[in-house]
């Protein structure tokens, strides 16, 4: 006989559509409340204030000592956030990047990132840190029963809700965040010119936008770069709660060179490099002739452009580059925030301020009626004591013979349960005439403390006065980071230095001089070298192309054909033009359309490059990377042939097909063929299996069969001496 179903008419049933609305509500409000979204009061993320508070609770106060990131983690994971330690630990650096925050919150030892690869810092285990002493204006009256306080995730922990910021912490920092169906992005703020407006607002309640405006300016971003939107665009930002701000960069002229000084906000100048050097390489700013980065620990920012530009050419060029490169950026300002009601919101910049003004008279106001207790209940405890001294044979008579002298005591003398605990807890060294004294002082200071609290309480008024004192002391004299200007709009344009299409032979020479000489008919290996130097490479180009070169170092650079000497003379060393590694010496010369560029090293690895990259600097860029002992072998363009043949110092060959080679940009490449012990290749010839290949003897397509193999495999031995 089946089993009742005890439990049949308490499963609760709903229809996949209602469950899932309601799921997806849920998971919403979770994540807007509880992730993404700052709560007005101390202007931080759950995961944020976590940090915050957990590393309060280890100590690690400004003047204390830095301890392991990993022991913050550890804790802010174990015993409030129970979510991935990397996301925690990247959210502990953003706080920590003085690149990224503009005051921030944790005081950072070791490798925190840099501009140009903020996602760059060391693991948890190697960086060290601390509070700043800008996370103590958030956390200092936390003792004072300021806070509500609700359980962590399993109950066993209570943490503060939010912490009892002293400043608009949401104005000076900003935020940003993605939830469901809505997003933040807070601007940061000056901390002087939010003081004065706060100030302000509370001299003046009734204070308009325009009123606050007078004192905030604008955005203030970490960065020094100049603000160039207009004062009408940002005063509809603090009107409407929405818009955007555009940051350039700022630079400086002098002669044909421009020097960029410093950067947008979360600009990278790796990346502003490859802009302008993609530009350039495309002949679409052929007034651009070199790209230096000069940037050093004293000076982060320092780009020097050389130009071919004449005076009134510079402005102009500079705003093509704000408009086509990040040395001018966007940011977006939408400013929804979790209200003092818990709820979010978009607000406007008066709103913002007013509302946090109400949150702080809140916090003050907690903070003095803790305090005001604390004073009462001491005074309770004075008022006890002097009663003892008064009666000090009687009291000391009932504690001696009395069995419950807590319970005669409070009978005797009217004392509260309180006061006859302290009286039973007082040391006999205690009740000497110069203690008397001393608690005759400390009544007069409490009194008068007792006094200035009640009336702080006595008005909301009074209250904010308090508050005004309170933002004036924190108030600094640093000055704005990012100056509000007006500028000319950005503006792409087209830069042709007229110059004719000209066919040029360029000539490289064994010992690295180079030279361009006219036209395609030269005859490169007749022109004259300096003694001991002879022909080694040349390219038929024209006079507005770049060529590039590759090294034995495995590195490629660009040069402006119309840059190089005539071929009158023996030319010029090409390391007066490139920064090249000590003792690298210049294997091939290209032009920059040339395909299926066969890069090899003495070690037998290699692959093939499509075309040759782009280069940003005259430092060069890196493709075949090589160990110290290894050296590049002279590359060879298998544009028009099948075959790659790779030639060693024990004068054997292996020969494979081009479709083998694996095709890359920067890599150390795939095994093309195996070593002996003291071997390696020294040369790479193209070929087409079915035509042979010229070496110092001919071999026929017939002969040349025994040679043919796989990618990897050993090479067989030529019938003569190839060197």
């Amino acid at each position: 006989m089946p089993q009742p179903d005890l439990f049949a008419n308490e499963v609760e049933t709903l229809s996949i559509g209602t469950f899932s609305k309601k799921a997806y509500l849920d998971y919403s409000m979770y994540v807007i409340l509880d992730r993404a979204l700052p709560f007005i009061g101390d202007g931080l993320k759950p995961v944020q204030r976590r940090i915050v508070f957990a590393m309060s609770e280890l100590g690690l106060m400004q003047s204390s000592k830095f301890k392991k990131s990993a022991r913050t983690v550890g804790d802010v994971l174990g015993k409030f956030h129970p979510h991935g330690d990397s996301a925690c630990y990247e959210a502990m650096v953003l706080m920590a990047q003085t690149f990224s925050t503009r005051y921030p919150y944790i005081d950072g030892q070791g490798n925190w990132g840099s501009p140009d690869d903020p996602k760059s810092f060391a693991a948890m285990r190697y960086t060290e840190s601390r509070l700043t002493n800008y996370s103590a204006l958030l956390l200092d009256e936390l003792a004072y029963d300021t806070t509500k306080w609700m359980p962590n995730f399993d109950g066993t922990l209570k943490e503060p809700k939010y912490l009892p910021a002293k400043v608009p912490n949401i104005l000076l920092n900003g935020a940003s965040g993605i939830a469901v169906g809505m997003a933040t992005d807070i601007l940061p703020h000056n901390l002087n010119e939010v003081m004065d407006a706060t100030v302000s607002l509370i001299d003046n309640p009734d204070s308009s936008l325009d009123d606050i405006t007078k004192y905030i300016k604008g955005p203030d971003f970490p960065s020094k770069a100049e603000i160039i939107t207009k004062p009408n665009d940002i005063y509809n930002i603090y009107k409407t709660g929405q818009g955007s701000i555009r940051q350039r960069a700022t630079y400086q002229v002098q002669g044909n060179k421009i020097i960029i000084e410093t950067l947008p906000y979360q600009a990278s100048l790796v990346k502003i490099i490859e802009q302008i050097a993609a530009q350039v390489v495309s002949k679409k700013l052929p007034i651009v002739t070199d790209i230096q980065d000069e940037s050093d620990h004293t000076c982060p920012v320092r780009l020097v452009l050389s130009t071919k530009a004449k005076k009134d050419q510079m402005d102009p060029l500079m705003l093509h580059l704000f408009a086509t490169t990040d040395l001018e950026k966007q940011y977006r300002a939408n400013f929804n925030i979790i209200g003092l009601d818990g709820k979010p919101a978009l607000k406007n910049l008066v709103g913002i301020l007013k509302e946090w003004l109400d949150f702080r008279v809140e916090v003050v106001e907690k903070r003095l009626k803790y305090q005001l207790d604390k004073v009462n209940a001491r005074l309770l405890i004075l008022e006890a004591l002097f009663v003892v001294y008064n009666n000090l044979d009687e009291i000391i008579h009932i504690i001696r013979t009395e069995d419950e002298p807590k319970a005669i005591l409070i009978k005797r003398f009217a004392f509260t349960d309180i006061q006859a605990e302290a009286i039973l807890n007082t040391k006999l060294r205690h009740l000497a005439k110069l203690e008397e004294e001393k608690l005759n002082k400390e009544k007069s200071g409490l009194e008068k403390e007792q006094s200035i609290l009640e009336k702080h309480l006595s008005s909301k008024g009074s209250i904010k006065k308090l508050i005004k004192k309170e933002l004036l002391l924190i108030k600094n004299d640093q000055k704005r980071n990012s100056q509000i200007v007006e500028k000319k709009p950005a503006l792409s344009s087209k830069f042709d230095l007229n110059l004719t299409k000209e066919p040029i032979t360029v000539v490289m020479s064994k010992l690295g001089w180079i030279r361009a000489a006219k036209g395609h008919d030269i005859d490169a290996k007749g022109l004259p070298f300096r003694p001991l130097d002879d022909y080694l490479s040349c390219v038929a180009t024209y006079s507005n192309q770049n060529v590039s070169l590759y090294d034995s170092y495995g590195k490629f650079y660009n040069i402006l054909v119309i840059d190089l000497p005539s071929a009158r003379g023996h030319g010029e060393p090409i390391t007066a033009k490139l920064n090249m590694p000590q003792g690298a010496k210049i294997l091939g010369i290209f032009d920059m359309k040339k395909t299926d560029i066969a890069l090899v090293g003495s070690n037998g690895y290699g692959f093939v490059t499509k075309t040759p990259p782009l280069v940003k600097t005259k430092l060069g860029l890196p493709a075949l990377r090589l160990d110290d002992d290894i050296q590049a072998v002279p590359p060879v363009s298998l544009e028009s042939y099948t075959h790659l043949a790779l030639i060693t110092n024990k004068d054997n060959m292996l020969v494979i097909t081009k479709d083998e080679i694996p095709v890359k940009t920067k890599s150390k490449g795939n095994k093309l063929v195996s070593l002996l012990k003291d071997e390696f290749v020294i040369t790479i010839k193209e070929c087409n299996a079915d035509k042979g290949i010229k070496l110092k003897k001919n071999i026929s397509s017939e002969k040349l069969k025994k040679y043919l193999g796989k990618k990897g495999n050993k090479p067989k031995t030529l019938p003569f001496k190839n060197i």
